[in-house]
């Protein structure tokens, strides 16, 4: 066999492994220490199979590993739904990566085309990578054929040893131990459904953990012996550099003046937005016949719309723009970082909207998720105006994606939840109404936040929470370990610790329902 069929074969079983490995982790919902747990197995897969093929993983590929555990150890520590989206896409981006670094050997230097080529391929080796591996990579005739029957008759003798000695010892077992009984008899307790639902997620896992590593290793393999070479006396790579035809290019009179109507055109809306900054309220409502919050609400989406718009029109035009005269890349500056500014003072104005309006309704994930995303935007227009304005275009994209991960890991540390809850308890200590069905639907990573607002609320208000928290989070033994987390484990300690006076509050409300009163018994 040649050293492509060998590496096909690890990867076929390392890929069967981590299918069942996944099959027995990732069924429990919601995802916690069970995604972290496939996720270090499957980096440690990774690094034996290198080991076993003799094959080096270039130098960042370590940092990359290190990058995926530490976005699948997020999972097992906030218990947001939101926040766990977000754990998803910066995985799905890390593994994006990975097949980029695997197919070209840079991150560093790298346009966002290429990282786009890099997500088409991870998703292309996702779905018919497994496919490529069994047709295509793995020579199943290079296998000798005398050796096949001898491996499958020795495979099917050892089964027939083991057969009866796993009865007669698995007998043993059962009758000694009851929960092991348990154990076994649902194991063998077939279901069609179940048996479905475990081979779906069982052939899911493998299919995709097999795909990423043919990404990783075949790719790997076929990029260095096409496009490396030794450096001298280090035993590194060096790869070239690729050069590029653009095929569509557009000249500065049609870059300029669309990004100079734009320009005029954000010009006036901030000239506009200038008169509420400093008219207050009455301008607002004498100017738009709106309330202030309607006008806060109306207009933060939009203008967050419009941020989002930005970036790739400025990205779209930078690359269209024939760079063959310094003049015209000057005047390309100008009319972008013109924008940029403009656009700072459009974002102003909608964070001073979402200020209106959580100050008269409250603070919602909606709102706490897209005022973040504004946050990252800012960063990545610096960022733009650094690079891609300097004339550095290659580091943008890996910069934009590092800030996209201190992103998600300052909102695990904020814990938006929580902030959610400590937020409106403190309108509530105002007078302010305080929504608890919408404060209890939150995840556990709200719970011990929810606990130490309770004095802060009304006396209804209160037992509404304690009833509801007492509903959701009790009996706690029902908790399977693979979904496991940090905020799972804070919020049934902080239940726990206030048992006491949360039923006591509760007791409450179930007391002044009308069934229960004086009236109604009489």
């Amino acid at each position: 066999m040649n050293d492509r069929t060998k590496l096909g074969l690890g990867i076929l079983a390392v890929a069967t492994i981590m299918g069942m490995l996944g099959d027995a982790l990732l069924r429990e919902t919601p995802w916690g220490i069970n995604v972290l747990v496939w996720i270090v197995v499957m980096v440690a897969a990774v690094l034996t199979l290198s080991r076993f093929v003799g094959m080096e993983l270039l130098g960042r590929s370590r940092w990359l590993a290190l990058a995926l555990i530490g976005l699948a150890a997020m999972f097992a520590w906030r218990d947001s739904p939101t926040l766990k989206v977000l754990d998803g896409v910066g995985l799905a981006g890390a593994l994006s990566v990975a097949t980029f670094r695997a197919k070209s050997g840079r991150i560093l230097l790298a346009g966002i085309t290429e990282y786009a080529e890099g997500l088409f391929i991870a998703v292309h080796n996702a779905v018919f990578g497994p496919f490529i591996l069994l047709l295509e990579d793995i020579k199943w005739r290079e296998i000798p054929a005398r050796e096949r029957p001898r491996h499958f008759a020795a495979a099917g003798r050892g089964l027939l040893i083991a057969l009866p000695l796993l009865a007669v010892f698995g007998g043993l077992f059962m009758a000694a131990d009851a929960a092991f009984q348990n154990i076994i008899q649902n194991a063998f307790d077939f279901n069609l459904e179940r048996i479905f639902v475990h081979g779906f997620v069982a052939t899911t896992c493998a299919w995709s953990a097999g795909g990423s590593l043919r990404a990783v290793f075949l790719q790997t393999g076929q990029a260095l012996t096409a496009h490396t070479q030794p450096a001298a006396g280090a035993g590194t790579v060096v790869w070239p550099k690729e050069q590029k035809t653009q095929s569509l290019s557009l000249g500065i009179v049609e870059v300029g003046l669309a990004l100079s109507l734009l320009d005029l055109l954000f010009f006036c809306f901030v000239v506009v937005q200038f008169r509420y900054f400093f008219g207050g309220a009455s301008t607002v409502e004498a100017t738009t016949g709106l309330t202030y919050a309607e006008y806060a609400r109306r207009g933060f989406f939009e203008l967050v719309t419009v941020a989002l718009l930005v970036l790739p029109l400025l990205l779209m035009a930078h690359w269209l723009l024939r760079k063959a005269n310094l003049t015209h890349e000057r005047i390309f500056r100008v009319l972008a970082g013109t924008q940029i500014v403009l656009l700072f003072v459009i974002m102003m104005s909608a964070l001073q909207r979402m200020r209106l309006y959580q100050g008269e309704y409250g603070l919602t994930e909606l709102r706490l998720y897209t005022t973040a995303f504004m946050g990252w935007l800012a960063i990545v227009f610096v960022w733009f105006a650094a690079t891609v304005l300097r004339g550095k275009r290659e580091r943008f994209a890996f910069g934009a994606l590092v800030a996209g991960g201190v992103l998600i890991g300052a909102l695990h540390l904020a814990n938006p939840d929580a902030l959610i809850v400590r937020t409106n308890a403190e309108r509530a200590r105002s007078g302010r109404g305080f929504d608890t069905q919408y404060a209890t639907s939150l995840s556990a990573d709200a719970v011990p936040a929810l606990v130490a607002a309770l004095p802060a609320l009304g006396t209804q208000e209160r037992s509404a929470v304690a009833s509801r928290l007492l509903t959701r989070w009790t009996p706690l033994e029902h908790a399977d370990w693979r979904a496991a987390s940090w905020s799972r484990r804070e919020a049934w300690r902080a239940i726990q610790r206030n048992g006491s006076t949360l039923w006591s509050t509760a007791v409450w409300q179930e007391n002044q329902r009308p069934e229960n009163s004086r009236e109604s018994q009489r």
